[in-house]
């Protein structure tokens, strides 16, 4: 997930560049919600895993 956040922000970056800037602002906001949900689901793993919680077998 963190890759797809870094592919969209280059993707931001590279339209912006040439002047497409409503694709950028499209690809900059992906770039942010995939980021934001990637460092939710870390940390819900990082409390699990500080738990101790064990995957069921």
């Amino acid at each position: 997930m963190l890759k797809w956040a870094l592919i969209f922000a280059l993707i931001s970056l590279v339209a912006g560049l040439f002047g497409f800037t409503g694709i950028a602002a499209g690809a900059a906001g992906i770039a942010k919600i995939l980021f934001y949900v990637f460092v939710v689901v870390f940390l819900i793993f990082l409390v699990l895993g500080l738990l101790g919680i064990k995957a069921l077998s």
